[in-house]
């Protein structure tokens, strides 16, 4: 299977390139919202939130790199044996909480179709939803109830996916008609969690479910994820999605890009180990200097930082007057009235990271401000929406890339 699955994603700028193109629906735009960020009411730092925010996307990121050895029987590229803990196991966006910078937007699952809210996100692959016989875990979150589908199908394959802390969400696998606007991937295979971890309790997740944008080589179900099922059946213009997280109309867009959000020409940088959305940061520049290059990366839709490695992290605010905040491992700080200035160098184009994304806010000491570069043992870094929100990016499943360009003027 797993050649079959290279032979597929080798050739499919081919295929889609040379294929006959049916007339199929024009690019879908679909709505997302965002509700807020990791401060309390007096301005500062909700420090709680935000480690378990970055917590949840470390996890996430392992995860992958488990289900990819699991799913291919080879090691991950950028894992080094021993370097990490294993762990085993356009549409509108909305902000997801308000303890969470995250987007979502809504899908409809089933015969006759119900609606969730669902996080969309590129770090990961599968779509997870609460079902019916899910316990007090699931309180508050729409339910999905496969019995009352006429199109739906018991795969009788448990799920489990750990997260931190060794807290765990699982269920069943089912199939079922996964639509989002007028798009359908039909026999789309969901998680229907009996047990919800506690990152998906009402309380810090108000939307229902996740949706995965990733490759099925990282999927805990080893199934196609939603986007390559809708490819595979033809529903979309392009095989290529983009997302816009910027006022007025942050958006999800299938099918292609939507050229009203966007001025200029995409830069576009390869994805170099199918999986994740990875690729390679040509450079990161502090305050003018070239600090590190040739950067792994993997662009992910799902975490609100950007998380590096610590040496590189260390090196970065070194080189920007930054100081490890005490107490808090793996955070910088940095006078408020002097935020270093930061960009990340893809295909040959800068693209620089707004002062007032990468500027946390306080702590304590209201001179002293906390970065959103932070330091956490994983093999790639992270980039999440912090960088995200100043760029419209593109996802091409057809050759295998990601694309940035600049966003127009709102």
């Amino acid at each position: 299977m797993r050649f079959a699955l290279a032979m597929v994603i080798t050739a499919l700028p081919f295929f889609v390139a040379a294929a006959p193109q049916p007339a199929k629906q024009r690019g879908t735009a679909i709505p997302l919202s965002k509700r807020s960020s990791l401060v309390n009411a007096d301005k500062g730092i909700n420090f709680e939130a935000l480690n378990s925010h970055i917590a949840s996307t470390t996890v996430k990121i392992l995860r992958g790199f488990d289900n990819f050895e699991k799913n291919t029987g080879a090691l991950h590229p950028s894992a080094v044996k021993g370097a990490w803990k294993r762990h085993s196991g356009g549409l509108p966006l909305d902000p997801l909480s308000d303890r969470y910078n995250r987007w979502f937007g809504t899908i409809s699952v089933g015969t006759p179709p119900r609606s969730f809210a669902v996080l969309f996100d590129t770090g990961s692959s599968d779509l997870v939803l609460p079902g019916i016989q899910c316990d007090d875990t699931c309180d508050g979150h729409v339910l999905y109830d496969p019995e009352a589908s006429l199109t739906s199908t018991n795969l009788d394959e448990p799920f489990d996916v750990q997260f931190v802390g060794g807290d765990s969400a699982f269920g069943n696998q089912y199939t079922d008609n996964v639509t989002i606007v007028a798009l359908t991937a039909t026999h789309q295979t969901l998680g229907v969690a009996a047990h919800y971890s506690h990152g998906f309790e009402i309380r810090q997740f108000p939307a229902d479910g996740l949706l995965g944008m990733a490759f099925q080589v990282i999927s805990v179900y080893n199934q196609s994820p939603f986007f390559w099922t809708l490819v595979t059946e033809e529903q979309t213009d392009e095989p290529m999605f983009a997302f816009s997280f910027a006022a007025p109309g942050p958006e999800l867009y299938i099918g292609g890009t939507n050229p009203a959000m966007y001025t200029g020409d995409f830069t576009w940088t390869p994805v170099t180990q199918p999986g994740f959305w990875q690729v390679n940061i040509d450079s990161v520049v502090g305050n003018g200097q070239s600090v590190l290059t040739n950067v792994a990366a993997v662009i992910d839709t799902g975490s609100s930082f950007i998380q590096g490695l610590p040496s590189d992290v260390a090196a970065l605010y070194a080189a920007v007057g930054g100081t490890p905040f005490p107490g808090r491992q793996g955070f910088y700080s940095f006078p408020c009235n002097a935020v270093p200035s930061v960009s990340f160098t893809f295909g040959g184009t800068s693209f620089p990271i707004p002062a007032e994304n990468l500027n946390l806010g306080s702590i304590g000491d209201p001179s002293q401000c906390i970065g959103a570069i932070i330091a956490v043992t994983i093999p790639t870094w992270t980039v999440g929406t912090i960088f995200l929100d100043s760029v419209y990016s593109a996802f091409d499943l057809a050759y295998l890339r990601v694309g940035f360009a600049t966003l127009s003027a709102a």
